[in-house]
């Protein structure tokens, strides 16, 4: 930029030079006296030139340093007469007014330049009111009164600072706060568009210097109401501000819970986030306050449930020992004994099939609330698992009082319960055992009060039981069977053997049925009766029907004849959801047609209506799969069941064959499952038959099929191969209708 002209007042167009200002004098001539008067005043006016020569040089130098230094400066600043005229800008000032800078020149006025701005449309906010404008803005000018902003058309925002000098002239200062527009604009918009309740406080004493549209939505005052509190009123309980003791860490402060309350007067609870800063040049706190209301009251429902039962609210095993413990250091004070009795309910699983799980649940509830409401406040009641609880009563002076208890709750259970219009009923079968006696802690106690019921329901379901030494001697065994169980199925021990399916007119062998056996190395062959159950209790059974499948389907790949093979599947199994893409891995790793396999349920598993089960059973039907209805008649349902799967088999237990020739009542019911089989084009199989005189009343009934004892008993694979040979071999000599086997 170059240097400006001196001011008005002095009428100096440019800074004159030296060589400019004084010519080169020759020397005077040699005079008299009476010419001496002239010659002083000769070197009079040289010296006054020299010395204003040299002034003007040093004001040039002043000047200079001035636009230099002006020129440093990061804020824009011009100088103007009391006439608004331009005296001196810096190169700050014109970089910010670089649309107008070619209007600026020493004399020129303000306003004409502001004037033509506006004509070139460099003030936006004078768009419309162009003349109402520069008025404002002159007024500005000449009568400043403090600082006010300008936006430019290039987006920019202009902080202006005025002020009169003592002469009248005006010095302005420019600041571009264009960056400070846009972080106080990103901040009123995170601040006012946030989903987050946000305050912002005074430091000092806590009042509310503004709040966010969700602060004010969410604690329900207005904004006008909200300026005359402070955070102190919002505060429920504490009296210090959430910025108080500076010298707790943010961790600390983060993990504090406040509680404040809303105008309608309702808690909430709160996590703070506090920020300082300054607001309106005054120190302040900005407050994110997070509701974790709902959070608290979820961790307390969890704390809850952790600890308790969630459909009955009663106290959980967890809890429950807590809770005997507790009562057996008590018990050290004195000499009086403990019953720990644990109540398992009598068929449940039946109610759950036939009534439906809703009804099932209400049950349970309805028990818990029987059970708390005839013991004492100090007994205590929880529910261990699916249809068991347990009960724990201090203060008896003898094993006796515990009988007494226990008819009490049995007499209590057994009264029916009203649920949705109906009358339902169930009993229940109690285990006892006694504290110290019988243990001393809280897990010894339950297991043997567990083993005295496991005795009860086999012996005296309905009834209670007191547990004896020799319980855990059972228990043990079972356990142990669980143990060599679990070895056995993994190093598949366990082989199926076979027993055949007859066709009553023909004689012949259709397929045989695959019946899991377990040869001990101890005990011989242990029967499907007692590791069975086992099984599907623990869980076992999935890996054992697993491995099954595989070995019938390997095995009857093998066969001659198209002779199929027929395997159990336990509703667990279809539980777990995997049943199709093991029957399809089975039938492609053996090489055995989907048609050769036939499995067979129970009806328990149709009787669940389950959605995935039926889509099972269908998709395994598209496959080409065999479905048989195994033991049917021992379920709880009627027959509207049959019509939700088309079955290809249904099998009559054994306990309507046996004896059937001398049983009038089994030959009827038989009579009509058979009617009923070929009404529906279903073929019917009798289980467990024995005798001559069963297999005579079967074939005058109509039975299609049948297999027991007395065709064959059940054979290793083995013998399967030489029994079709030996079936093949004597088929032309046979009479028809005998059958082959024997």
């Amino acid at each position: 930029m170059r240097p400006l002209r001196p001011n008005k007042a002095k009428k100096l167009n440019r800074v004159p030079r030296a060589r400019d200002s004084i010519r080169p004098v020759r020397p005077a001539p040699k005079l008299g006296r009476h010419n001496q008067g002239a010659t002083d005043t000769v070197a009079e006016v040289a010296s006054t030139q020299v010395e204003a020569e040299a002034a003007i040089a040093e004001a040039k130098k002043a000047h200079d340093r001035l636009v230099e230094a002006i020129d440093l400066l990061p804020e824009g600043i011009v100088f103007l007469d009391s006439d608004g005229r331009y005296i001196l800008w810096n190169k700050k000032y014109a970089e910010i007014y670089h649309r107008s800078s070619d209007l600026f020149a020493s004399g020129a006025r303000l306003q004409d330049t502001i004037r033509i701005g506006v004509a070139r449309g460099e003030y936006p906010e004078a768009a419309g009111r162009e003349e109402e404008w520069i008025a404002e803005r002159l007024e500005k000018l000449f009568h400043p009164s403090g600082r006010h902003e300008q936006k430019l058309s290039d987006g920019r925002t202009i902080l202006i600072e005025e002020r009169l000098t003592g002469d009248g002239g005006i010095v302005g200062l420019r600041v571009d706060i264009t960056e400070l527009k846009q972080r106080e604009e990103s901040f009123r918009l995170l601040f006012d568009g946030n989903p987050v309740p946000m305050i912002v406080c005074a430091r000092d004493n806590g009042r509310v210097l503004g709040v966010n549209a969700a602060a004010v939505q969410h604690y329900g005052y207005s904004r006008t109401a909200f300026e005359r509190l402070s955070i102190r009123n919002l505060q429920a309980y504490e009296s210090e501000t959430p910025w108080a003791g500076e010298e707790q860490s943010s961790e600390e402060k983060a993990a504090r819970t406040w509680k404040h309350v809303r105008a309608d007067g309702t808690l909430i609870d709160l996590a703070i986030y506090l920020r300082h800063l300054v607001h309106n040049e005054q120190p302040a706190v900005l407050l994110a306050l997070m509701d974790i209301t709902e959070r608290k009251r979820a961790e307390a429902r969890l704390a809850f449930l952790a600890q308790h039962d969630a459909l009955t609210g009663l106290p959980s095993r967890n809890l429950l020992r807590q809770q005997i413990d507790d009562k057996l250091i008590q018990r050290r004070r004195g000499s009086e004994k403990i019953a720990v009795l644990v109540l398992g309910l009598d068929h449940f699983k039946s109610i759950n099939d036939t009534l439906g799980h809703a009804v099932g649940d209400r049950l349970l509830r309805g028990v818990g609330k029987r059970l708390r409401s005839i013991l004492r406040q100090e007994d205590i009641v929880a529910r261990l698992n699916s249809d068991e609880f347990a009960i724990v009563q201090g203060g008896l002076a003898r094993p006796e009082d515990a009988a007494q208890l226990c008819r009490r709750l049995l007499q209590a259970i057994a009264d029916p319960y009203l649920i949705d219009g109906s009358s339902v009923t169930i009993g229940a079968t109690i285990g006892i055992a006694m504290a110290p006696n019988d243990g001393d802690d809280a897990e010894k106690l339950l297991k043997n009060a567990d083993m005295a019921l496991s005795r009860a329901k086999t012996e005296t379901r309905g009834s209670f039981s007191y547990f004896e030494s020799g319980m855990d001697a059972r228990a043990q065994s079972r356990r142990k069977i669980e143990t060599e169980l679990r070895d056995a199925i993994q190093r598949d021990v366990l082989q199926p053997h076979y027993q055949p399916l007859i066709d009553l007119v023909t004689g012949r062998i259709t397929g045989f049925e695959a019946l899991v056996r377990w040869p001990h190395p101890e005990r011989g062959m242990i029967p499907p009766s007692e590791f069975i159950p086992i099984a599907e209790e623990t869980g076992l059974i999935s890996g054992l029907g697993r491995s099954m499948l595989r070995q019938a389907c390997s095995d009857a790949a093998k066969w001659p004849d198209e002779v199929r093979v027929a395997v159990n599947m336990s509703p667990l199994q279809f539980r777990v959801g995997n049943v199709l893409s093991l029957v399809m891995d089975a039938l492609k790793q053996s090489g055995l047609p989907a048609s050769r396999l036939e499995l067979e349920i129970t009806e328990t598993l149709v009787l669940e209506k389950s959605g995935q089960v039926l889509a099972t059973l269908h998709a395994l039907r598209a496959l080409g799969v065999r479905i048989s209805m195994d033991d049917f008649g021992t379920g709880y349902s009627s027959l509207s069941y049959l019509r939700s799967f088309p079955f290809d088999k249904i099998k009559v237990d054994q306990s309507f064959i046996r004896d059937l020739a001398a049983n009038r009542e089994a030959q009827a019911i038989v009579r009509s499952i058979v009617s009923l089989g070929k009404g529906l084009g279903v073929t019917i199989t009798a289980e467990g038959v024995e005798t001559e005189a069963e297999l005579r009343c079967l074939r005058s009934e109509g039975c299609h099929e049948a297999q027991g004892y007395l065709f064959s008993r059940p054979r290793p694979n083995a013998e399967i191969v030489g029994l079709l040979q030996a079936q093949r071999d004597a088929a032309d000599g046979a009479p028809s209708g005998k059958a082959m086997v024997a």
